[in-house]
């Protein structure tokens, strides 16, 4: 698990109710990294926030821990099939 993984997965678990839930999945894609997220269907709303503010402040951090790398934060329940 890279850094940047850790980091998201403990950033998601601070704001969830079902901890269990949470899974970061990083795939390298040629235009850079992609980080999965996948939540709970009840915990979806509390991670996309008003708006959508949470996910883009998470999108915020992330993009500053990465350092220059391109990365993209995908934000799923845990219902969905890939």
């Amino acid at each position: 698990m890279t850094l940047l993984e850790e980091a998201l997965e403990h950033l998601v678990t601070g704001i969830v109710d079902h901890k269990d839930d949470v899974v970061v999945r990083n795939k390298d894609l040629r235009r850079g990294s992609l980080l999965e997220v996948r939540v709970h269907p009840d915990d979806l709303g509390r991670v996309i926030g008003r708006s959508g503010r949470t996910a883009g402040a998470l999108r915020t951090v992330m993009g500053a821990l990465a350092g220059g790398q391109n990365v993209r934060i995908d934000i799923v329940d845990t219902d969905r099939v890939r």
